[in-house]
């Protein structure tokens, strides 16, 4: 093979289809690589044909012009893929193995792998703990919106499929599992959610949905879903949850005491992140909204799971506090109703098996509940445009036309 195609951050608001270098078994120089990492031998790798790579809200943060993303960039973090080439050192994945691959890159070998802690692997970055495909500050490995990718520590990170046909019968929702749907379902989980709990879920984006849907998997009795987005609130309410437009309504816990009987929630996930806004209808920009809401609405002794994406440089920031990561939250009234909180990467490989599992018996739905809707590579721009105005719609990208075949 001598060429790839990738999906290219070209500067804030710009993407690109461009052609791109044909991936290696190696670590090479590029945009964002960090220069440590340059020539790093993955002979534990292997090189995928890219089957389905979806577009991420994180993604998105990127393109946007939010963090020191450079330009020349190859995004994409969320993949699944064939096999169709194997490294010497690679003794248990095969050609032609479907497989779906996490968004953290992780070596199965440092002490937070041992202990599940694959979302801050201590070897695949030398700047800090923790690494993706195709983003910022992230060690600089290629990202996947590509014909074809590179991923290293095959035997410990890759989920095989283990019945191809079967698998591409439902390949809309397997594609969720490289990010979406375990950052969701992790959200619930930190949260605490059981068997009647009551959960309030911040963000109706891609993965608000994916939380509310793990929400209901989990057994909550009700959950609430609050967001600006109409659109997006209706696609919550398409699957069974409550909804509460924030444009509409400043209190949330009034929202909440009409539907509940009480003001507040067993549970809460924030699943907006650092660009979250104000409520009511002249909303603006303030990072710290849904942090201090969620502190507030969730009862006494109750948990917050936070995979909203928070970060440490954000140069389009409303305040110089803000562009650093520091943001005005009400952590006394978090230590005073004694909350957990749980906050960071989704550690994939954590819950995926299980999620992989709950999708082929028919007990997960997650395409649906996300609005699962395929487009080829070359079309990844319109994507990102149409994704940034705030359709409801979770775009997969189709780099050889393999989804609209099956």
């Amino acid at each position: 093979m001598s060429g790839n195609r990738a999906v290219v951050y070209k500067g804030a608001g710009q993407v690109a289809v461009e052609n791109t270098e044909y991936p290696e078994l190696v670590v090479k120089d590029g945009p964002g690589v960090n220069p440590l990492n340059v020539g790093r031998k993955c002979e534990h790798g292997v090189i995928l044909k890219v089957v389905s790579t979806n577009i991420c809200g994180s993604d998105q943060h990127m393109v946007r012009g939010r963090t020191t993303a450079p330009s020349g960039l190859v995004l994409g973090h969320e993949i699944t893929g064939e096999i169709i080439e194997i490294g010497r050192d690679v003794e248990f994945m095969k050609k032609g193995d479907l497989v779906s691959v996490p968004f953290n890159i992780a070596c199965g070998r440092c002490r937070n792998c041992r202990e599940q802690n694959t979302h801050v692997c201590l070897n695949v970055n030398p700047d800090r703990p923790g690494s993706a495909y195709g983003y910022v500050d992230m060690g600089g490995w290629v990202g996947g919106q590509a014909e074809y990718v590179m991923v290293p520590y095959a035997d410990f990170q890759l989920l095989k499929f283990p019945d191809k046909d079967a698998a591409m019968e439902k390949i809309l929702d397997l594609t969720m599992l490289s990010d979406i749907f375990p950052t969701g379902y992790h959200g619930a989980v930190s949260a605490g959610v059981k068997t009647g709990s009551t959960v309030y879920v911040a963000g109706a984006g891609p993965v608000g949905l994916a939380a509310a849907h793990s929400a209901q998997i989990l057994g909550a009795s009700v959950v609430i879903v609050g967001d600006l987005n109409e659109e997006r609130l209706a696609q919550a309410r398409s699957f069974g949850c409550e909804t509460i437009n924030l444009a509409q309504h400043a209190d949330i816990g009034e929202q909440i005491e009409q539907i509940l009987g009480v003001p507040e929630v067993d549970c809460a996930i924030d699943c907006v992140g650092f660009e979250a806004h104000g409520h009511g209808q002249n909303h603006k920009e303030s990072p710290a909204t849904v942090l201090n809401t969620i502190m507030d609405i969730t009862r006494a002794a109750g948990r917050l799971g936070i995979p909203g994406l928070y970060v440490t440089g954000d140069p389009g920031a409303v305040d110089e506090e803000a562009k650093i990561g520091s943001l005005r939250i009400r952590i006394g009234l978090g230590w005073a109703k004694a909350h957990t909180f749980t906050t960071g990467q989704t550690p994939v490989m954590r819950y995926h098996r299980d999620l992989m599992m709950a999708i082929l018996n028919d007990k997960a739905h997650i395409a649906k509940a996300v609005n699962a809707t395929v487009l080829p590579l070359s079309e990844a721009p319109t994507g990102y445009q149409s994704f940034d105005r705030g359709v409801a719609r979770k775009f997969v990208l189709d780099p050889h036309g393999l989804l609209q075949r099956a």
